[in-house]
Protein backbone atom coordinates (compact mmCIF):
# COMPACT_ATOMS: atom_id res chain seq x y z
CA UNK A 1 0.00 0.00 0.00
CA UNK A 2 1.46 3.15 -1.26
CA UNK A 3 0.08 6.08 0.59
CA UNK A 4 0.61 10.25 0.22
CA UNK A 5 -0.61 12.53 3.27
CA UNK A 6 -1.21 15.73 2.28
CA UNK A 7 0.27 18.25 5.31
CA UNK A 8 -0.05 21.85 5.81
CA UNK A 9 1.21 24.49 8.19
CA UNK A 10 -0.81 26.86 10.36
CA UNK A 11 -0.86 29.21 13.33
CA UNK A 12 -1.97 27.73 16.45
CA UNK A 13 -5.61 27.97 17.55
CA UNK A 14 -4.33 30.28 20.19
CA UNK A 15 -2.59 32.39 18.70
CA UNK A 16 -3.59 36.51 18.24
CA UNK A 17 -3.93 37.48 14.35
CA UNK A 18 -2.34 40.91 13.77
CA UNK A 19 -2.23 42.58 10.21
CA UNK A 20 0.29 44.47 8.62
CA UNK A 21 0.77 46.42 5.67
CA UNK A 22 -2.60 48.32 6.04
CA UNK A 23 -4.43 45.51 6.03
CA UNK A 24 -2.90 43.88 2.72
CA UNK A 25 -0.99 41.12 4.79
CA UNK A 26 -0.70 39.00 8.23
CA UNK A 27 1.70 40.30 10.49
CA UNK A 28 3.62 36.78 11.39
CA UNK A 29 5.71 37.86 13.96
CA UNK A 30 5.44 36.12 17.30
CA UNK A 31 3.23 33.52 15.47
CA UNK A 32 3.43 29.92 16.32
CA UNK A 33 3.17 27.72 13.49
CA UNK A 34 1.79 24.03 13.64
CA UNK A 35 1.23 21.48 11.54
CA UNK A 36 -2.77 21.31 10.98
CA UNK A 37 -4.73 19.25 13.21
CA UNK A 38 -7.12 17.47 10.58
CA UNK A 39 -3.81 16.75 8.32
CA UNK A 40 -1.88 15.01 11.88
CA UNK A 41 -4.78 13.62 13.82
CA UNK A 42 -7.27 11.41 11.26
CA UNK A 43 -5.28 11.96 7.93
CA UNK A 44 -1.81 11.00 8.90
CA UNK A 45 -2.47 8.59 11.31
CA UNK A 46 -4.57 7.00 9.90
CA UNK A 47 -2.04 6.00 7.52
CA UNK A 48 0.15 5.24 9.73
CA UNK A 49 -2.70 2.52 11.11
CA UNK A 50 -2.65 1.30 7.39
CA UNK A 51 0.46 0.84 7.06
CA UNK A 52 0.71 -1.15 10.53
CA UNK A 53 -2.08 -3.26 8.99
CA UNK A 54 -1.24 -3.69 4.99
CA UNK A 55 2.44 -2.49 4.86
CA UNK A 56 3.82 -0.32 2.47
CA UNK A 57 5.05 3.39 3.00
CA UNK A 58 3.71 6.92 3.66
CA UNK A 59 4.85 9.91 1.95
CA UNK A 60 4.06 13.28 3.45
CA UNK A 61 3.54 16.12 1.05
CA UNK A 62 3.71 19.96 1.89
CA UNK A 63 3.50 23.00 -0.29
CA UNK A 64 5.86 26.16 1.20
CA UNK A 65 9.12 27.51 1.85
CA UNK A 66 11.68 25.97 4.28
CA UNK A 67 10.02 27.71 7.63
CA UNK A 68 7.50 24.80 6.68
CA UNK A 69 10.30 22.11 7.87
CA UNK A 70 9.40 21.81 11.27
CA UNK A 71 6.25 20.46 10.60
CA UNK A 72 7.06 18.60 8.22
CA UNK A 73 9.53 16.62 10.59
CA UNK A 74 6.89 16.45 12.77
CA UNK A 75 4.97 14.24 10.16
CA UNK A 76 8.21 12.22 10.04
CA UNK A 77 7.86 11.54 13.49
CA UNK A 78 4.60 10.35 13.20
CA UNK A 79 4.75 7.79 11.01
CA UNK A 80 5.32 9.15 7.56
CA UNK A 81 8.38 7.30 5.53
CA UNK A 82 9.90 10.68 4.08
CA UNK A 83 8.38 13.80 2.55
CA UNK A 84 8.45 16.23 -0.11
CA UNK A 85 8.31 19.98 0.16
CA UNK A 86 7.27 21.60 -2.98
CA UNK A 87 8.97 25.03 -2.76
CA UNK A 88 6.87 27.92 -3.58
CA UNK A 89 5.10 30.24 -1.79
CA UNK A 90 1.08 28.81 -1.70
CA UNK A 91 -1.16 31.60 -3.19
CA UNK A 92 -4.26 29.49 -3.29
CA UNK A 93 -6.29 26.42 -2.78
CA UNK A 94 -5.86 25.69 -6.66
CA UNK A 95 -2.50 26.25 -6.76
CA UNK A 96 -2.05 24.24 -3.73
CA UNK A 97 -3.62 21.37 -5.13
CA UNK A 98 -1.76 21.42 -8.56
CA UNK A 99 1.41 21.17 -7.07
CA UNK A 100 0.04 18.54 -5.43
CA UNK A 101 -1.26 16.90 -8.27
CA UNK A 102 1.94 17.22 -10.82
CA UNK A 103 3.94 15.27 -7.67
CA UNK A 104 1.20 12.65 -6.89
CA UNK A 105 0.69 11.96 -11.47
CA UNK A 106 3.57 9.68 -11.35
CA UNK A 107 3.44 8.55 -7.43
CA UNK A 108 1.37 5.27 -8.39
CA UNK A 109 0.03 6.45 -4.77
CA UNK A 110 -3.19 4.20 -3.83
CA UNK A 111 -5.02 6.81 -1.38
CA UNK A 112 -3.96 10.39 -0.91
CA UNK A 113 -5.15 11.98 2.26
CA UNK A 114 -5.46 15.45 3.38
CA UNK A 115 -7.57 16.40 6.56
CA UNK A 116 -10.96 17.86 5.77
CA UNK A 117 -9.95 21.62 5.62
CA UNK A 118 -7.41 23.49 7.30
CA UNK A 119 -7.53 25.71 10.23
CA UNK A 120 -6.70 28.98 9.31
CA UNK A 121 -9.07 29.20 5.74
CA UNK A 122 -11.40 26.55 6.55
CA UNK A 123 -12.16 25.93 2.88
CA UNK A 124 -12.19 22.50 2.20
CA UNK A 125 -11.61 22.73 -1.69
CA UNK A 126 -7.94 21.27 -2.36
CA UNK A 127 -8.94 17.89 -2.06
CA UNK A 128 -11.80 17.51 -4.28
CA UNK A 129 -9.30 19.65 -6.57
CA UNK A 130 -6.22 17.25 -6.49
CA UNK A 131 -9.01 14.71 -7.71
CA UNK A 132 -9.89 16.40 -10.24
CA UNK A 133 -6.72 16.92 -11.47
CA UNK A 134 -5.63 13.35 -11.15
CA UNK A 135 -9.07 12.22 -12.65
CA UNK A 136 -9.55 9.99 -9.51
CA UNK A 137 -12.59 9.47 -7.29
CA UNK A 138 -13.05 11.52 -4.53
CA UNK A 139 -14.64 10.58 -0.96
CA UNK A 140 -14.93 14.05 1.51
CA UNK A 141 -15.51 14.65 5.13
CA UNK A 142 -14.10 10.16 5.83
CA UNK A 143 -15.44 9.20 9.43
CA UNK A 144 -13.97 5.46 9.26
CA UNK A 145 -12.37 3.23 6.62
CA UNK A 146 -12.01 -0.27 6.49
CA UNK A 147 -9.59 -1.26 3.20
CA UNK A 148 -10.02 -5.09 1.54
CA UNK A 149 -7.38 -5.87 -0.56
CA UNK A 150 -7.72 -2.80 -3.69
CA UNK A 151 -11.31 -2.31 -2.02
CA UNK A 152 -12.32 0.56 0.59
CA UNK A 153 -15.75 0.87 2.64
CA UNK A 154 -15.84 4.36 3.77
CA UNK A 155 -18.46 6.09 6.21
CA UNK A 156 -18.67 9.90 5.51
CA UNK A 157 -20.55 12.24 7.13
CA UNK A 158 -23.76 14.21 5.50
CA UNK A 159 -26.26 16.78 6.14
CA UNK A 160 -28.49 14.88 8.48
CA UNK A 161 -26.53 11.40 9.06
CA UNK A 162 -23.82 9.50 7.61
CA UNK A 163 -23.02 7.46 4.36
CA UNK A 164 -21.13 4.29 3.86
CA UNK A 165 -19.46 4.23 0.05
CA UNK A 166 -17.24 1.68 -1.60
CA UNK A 167 -14.35 2.78 -3.39
CA UNK A 168 -11.65 1.03 -5.50
CA UNK A 169 -8.12 2.28 -5.38
CA UNK A 170 -6.88 4.94 -6.02
CA UNK A 171 -8.49 7.12 -4.52
CA UNK A 172 -8.55 10.78 -2.94
CA UNK A 173 -10.27 11.15 0.68
CA UNK A 174 -10.06 14.27 3.12
CA UNK A 175 -10.61 12.52 6.70
CA UNK A 176 -12.88 14.21 9.86
CA UNK A 177 -13.16 13.71 12.94
CA UNK A 178 -13.29 9.74 14.14
CA UNK A 179 -11.16 8.64 11.46
CA UNK A 180 -8.58 8.11 14.05
CA UNK A 181 -7.12 9.09 17.43
CA UNK A 182 -4.42 11.81 18.04
CA UNK A 183 -0.98 10.16 18.15
CA UNK A 184 1.89 12.33 20.04
CA UNK A 185 5.33 11.07 18.97
CA UNK A 186 8.03 10.28 21.44
CA UNK A 187 11.87 10.47 21.88
CA UNK A 188 12.93 7.90 19.84
CA UNK A 189 10.43 8.93 16.98
CA UNK A 190 11.38 12.69 17.07
CA UNK A 191 14.93 11.70 16.89
CA UNK A 192 14.74 9.33 14.09
CA UNK A 193 12.73 11.57 12.02
CA UNK A 194 15.69 13.80 11.67
CA UNK A 195 17.88 10.56 9.66
CA UNK A 196 14.34 10.97 7.37
CA UNK A 197 14.39 12.38 4.29
CA UNK A 198 12.76 15.75 3.03
CA UNK A 199 12.68 16.15 -0.64
CA UNK A 200 12.47 19.37 -1.89
CA UNK A 201 10.96 19.95 -5.80
CA UNK A 202 10.60 23.04 -7.66
CA UNK A 203 7.34 24.55 -7.59
CA UNK A 204 5.41 27.33 -9.43
CA UNK A 205 2.18 29.21 -9.31
CA UNK A 206 1.02 28.79 -12.48
CA UNK A 207 -2.87 28.47 -11.28
CA UNK A 208 -3.10 31.57 -9.15
CA UNK A 209 -6.97 32.97 -10.20
CA UNK A 210 -7.57 35.10 -7.01
CA UNK A 211 -6.16 38.15 -5.68
CA UNK A 212 -6.17 39.22 -1.97
CA UNK A 213 -7.43 42.48 -1.87
CA UNK A 214 -7.26 43.12 2.05
CA UNK A 215 -7.69 41.20 5.42
CA UNK A 216 -10.28 42.63 8.56
CA UNK A 217 -10.52 41.33 11.82
CA UNK A 218 -13.63 40.32 13.01
CA UNK A 219 -15.40 43.00 15.33
CA UNK A 220 -14.30 42.60 18.67
CA UNK A 221 -16.87 40.68 21.44
CA UNK A 222 -18.97 43.02 23.24
CA UNK A 223 -19.01 42.05 27.32
CA UNK A 224 -21.25 39.57 29.25
CA UNK A 225 -23.76 41.05 31.16
CA UNK A 226 -24.94 39.93 34.09
CA UNK A 227 -28.19 39.62 34.40
CA UNK A 228 -30.51 38.95 37.78
CA UNK A 229 -32.35 35.92 37.66
CA UNK A 230 -35.00 37.63 38.68
CA UNK A 231 -35.42 40.06 35.82
CA UNK A 232 -36.72 37.92 33.37
CA UNK A 233 -38.12 41.25 31.79
CA UNK A 234 -34.46 42.79 31.25
CA UNK A 235 -33.50 39.67 29.81
CA UNK A 236 -35.91 39.43 27.55
CA UNK A 237 -35.83 43.08 26.49
CA UNK A 238 -31.84 42.43 25.68
CA UNK A 239 -32.60 39.01 23.83
CA UNK A 240 -35.54 41.21 21.70
CA UNK A 241 -33.02 44.42 20.76
CA UNK A 242 -29.41 43.32 21.05
CA UNK A 243 -29.25 40.03 20.69
CA UNK A 244 -31.60 39.84 18.19
CA UNK A 245 -32.94 36.45 18.79
CA UNK A 246 -36.42 36.49 19.54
Amino acid sequence: MKQLVCVSKTPDTTTNIKLADGGNAIDSTGVNYILNPYDEWYALVRAVELKAEAGGTITAINVGDSSNDTVIRKALAIGADDAVRVDMQPENALSVAKAIADHARDGNYDIIYLGKESIDYNGSQVGAMVAEYLDLPYVGLGMHMDVAGNTATIKRDIAGGTETVEVNTPFVLSCAKGMAEQRIPNMRDIMGSKRKPINVVAGENSHTTTLVNSYDLPPIKAGVKMIDPDNMDELVRLLKEEAKVL
